[in-house]
């Protein structure tokens, strides 16, 4: 059979549905400048779905910064990989910014967060480790954890007497295997879907009762999370516990690219043999630039945190009052949990977006099982209290038409 054929009769849960949905419910395209409303087709919506948590993405320092850099250095300085010719002073300045912010002795820059959390997660442990990770961990971390060739315990999400469990089954084995290898606790500081905080302080208790090192995934923690915004591990009084602290630039920090920090022995072992960086191109000068302003920007003006979170409050609070169930989340990150299954999902979400300009993301089968819906709401520091009050409205109306069968359609409805 030739390969292509096989793929192209089989398109996956998801391309199944790519005649209808492409261009709309997936691949959309949000046009104007970034912020909580934007055009989609041409009318302007009120977003939700955007990781902007800070309202940096159109803060004139940034912008102006962004362009001053690329205007002097354009998007090919440095050339190479990092390793052999792309390192500058402005790359190990960043390293340093983000080490300080962080409380880690060191920090090494990754060109992006997806491959970089994978690659590091290959660099740290062969086939004689075990890694012990909780079952709601982001896709990249999953396909981190296909590149290892050693054994995986998962652990129920958050459930720290499975992780428990699982940590005293690693300890066996590595003994049964003559103590060649050591383990390596994987876990988020936010989880991204549900939007609760890991249990990285009752994780790092473990630590007096077993022998382990603890890696933290805080792409949505960083900027949001803590006193000062150094991620969730401050906020739970724990950031010294974090052997590896990974971090992304694409959520509160608006941009691209990500980085890992953490004791500066480790992290230079990291520099020499994560091979996502060593064969990659540097991160060109615009954007390290323009991380630095952003870095500077978080550290320096807590009033975007603090004006985030006086939004995050107004919508999780309109939301309860208003019955819906939002879950368990202690984050910015904000689901709504409904029940309806594909068409009906869509059908609502067409409503909200053409009837109620609101613009946000619907996930459903088979991210989550069939039956189910979650909306989920990103919450900036750039949105209104007219931006809440008019999203909570639509989502009254709207969840009044799903439960009273409004959106009980026979297929996706064709946009």
């Amino acid at each position: 059979m030739d390969i292509f054929e096989k793929l192209l009769k089989h398109m996956g849960p998801i391309g199944e549905h790519s005649e209808r949905a492409h261009g709309y419910f997936a691949f959309p395209k949000l046009e104007g400048e970034i912020g909580p409303r934007m055009k989609f087709r041409g009318n302007e919506k009120i977003v939700w779905s955007l990781n902007n948590y800070l309202g940096l993405a159109n803060h004139p320092e940034v912008r102006a910064t962004d362009a001053k850099a690329a205007a002097e250095y354009g998007l090919a300085t440095p050339m190479g990989a990092r390793m052999m010719s792309g390192n500058t002073n402005f790359h190990e300045k960043l390293e340093k910014e983000l080490s300080e912010f962080m409380g880690k002795e060191d920090t090494t820059l990754l060109n992006y967060g997806y491959q970089g959390i994978m690659s590091a997660i290959d660099a740290v442990c062969n086939r004689r480790d075990v890694i012990v990770y909780d079952a709601e961990c982001h896709a990249s971390i999953i396909d981190g954890l296909r590149l290892h060739q050693g054994h995986r315990y998962v652990f129920k999400h958050n459930d720290i007497e499975d992780c428990e469990k699982q940590l005293k089954r690693a300890e066996e084995l590595i003994k049964a295997n003559g103590d060649n290898g050591g383990i390596l606790v994987i876990t988020e500081g936010v989880f991204g879907m549900a939007g609760d905080q890991g249990k990285l302080k009752e994780i790092a208790a473990l630590k007096d009762k077993y022998e382990f090192r603890f890696m933290v995934d805080d792409a949505h923690g960083f900027g949001t999370m803590g006193k000062t915004g150094a991620g969730t591990g401050e906020e739970q009084g724990v950031q010294d516990k974090i052997d590896l602290l990974f971090n992304t630039f694409a959520k509160s920090g608006a941009s691209i690219g990500a980085f890992m920090s953490g004791d500066k022995a480790i992290i230079n072992y990291l520099r020499y043999n994560m091979r996502s960086q060593i064969f990659a191109k540097s991160i060109p000068l615009p954007l390290v630039i323009g991380h630095l302003k952003r870095v500077e920007l978080m550290r320096k003006n807590t009033d975007l945190k603090n004006k985030l979170w006086e939004n995050v409050n107004k919508l999780q609070k309109g939301l309860r009052d208003r019955g819906f169930n939002i879950g368990r989340t202690n984050s910015p990150v904000t689901p709504i949990y409904l029940q309806g299954d594909i068409p009906e999902a869509t059908a609502m979400c067409l409503d909200l977006r053409e009837n109620y300009n609101i613009f946000c993301s619907i996930v459903v089968y088979p991210v989550i099982p069939k039956g189910q819906i979650i909306y989920r709401l990103i919450p900036t520091a750039a949105h209104t209290d007219e931006d809440i009050e008019l999203t909570l409205k639509a989502f009254t109306e709207t969840k009044e038409k799903l439960d009273k069968k409004v959106y009980e359609v026979a297929e996706i409805p064709m946009v």
